[in-house]
């Protein structure tokens, strides 16, 4: 399976590994892994754990580099509200949101459907915001070359609405800026295109 392609195959020992730990977990917490309801649990959850790290075991670089094309365009390109899911590695809980990216080709340009790709390889990984925002970008930076590079991403953090403070209408805003991007008329140009503001 090419680095850059859809997740859809399971390692049988991890599986295997895995559904053992999640019986465990579940028999911990006071639940009966024998009835009918939780009887498949341990693997579904097992699998669904690899589907939702398997970032880890991909190349976003690569990514990048299938779809390089030659292109003198030397404007502002956004894909912004790009949908991610991530798990928090404080708590293991989702938090979810979308991320705004912008570049300014100096060469190149990349297949506009590779962006999301990244995002997706980066949150599926055990994340805390803060790194997944400055790992697509530096990884957009190093690998493209851009004159400019810019991400800001918004989400919501279960740890904080489900547990905790309870907060469930929070929204955490987090931004990273290259190049031509840390010229404020340029920032501001790209953040009011997105429709954000950042204090």
């Amino acid at each position: 399976m090419g680095s850059y392609k859809y997740f859809e195959e399971y390692s049988e020992n991890v599986t295997d590994d895995l559904k053992n730990n999640f019986s465990e977990i579940l028999k911990g917490i006071g639940e009966d892994v024998d009835r009918e309801g939780i009887l498949k649990t341990p693997e579904r959850a097992a699998k669904a754990m690899q589907f939702l790290t398997s970032g880890h075991c991909q190349d976003p670089a690569e990514i990048l580099r299938s779809a390089m094309f030659a292109e003198s365009y030397n404007d502002m390109v956004i894909v912004k509200e790009i949908e991610l899911y991530s798990l928090c590695e404080h708590h293991i809980l989702p938090f979810f949101g979308k991320a705004h990216i912008a570049y300014i080709p100096n060469g190149y340009i990349v297949g506009l459907s590779k962006i999301p790709r990244v995002v997706d390889v980066f949150a599926r990984r055990l994340q805390v915001q803060e790194r997944l925002t400055h790992d697509i970008l530096e990884c957009i930076n190093t690998t493209l070359k851009p004159k400019g590079v810019a991400v800001v991403i918004e989400a919501s953090h279960m740890c904080m609405m489900m547990r905790g403070v309870q907060k469930q209408n929070s929204v955490t805003t987090t931004s990273g800026f290259r190049g031509q991007f840390e010229k404020i008329e340029t920032r501001n140009e790209f953040l009011k295109l997105i429709g954000t503001e950042l204090s």
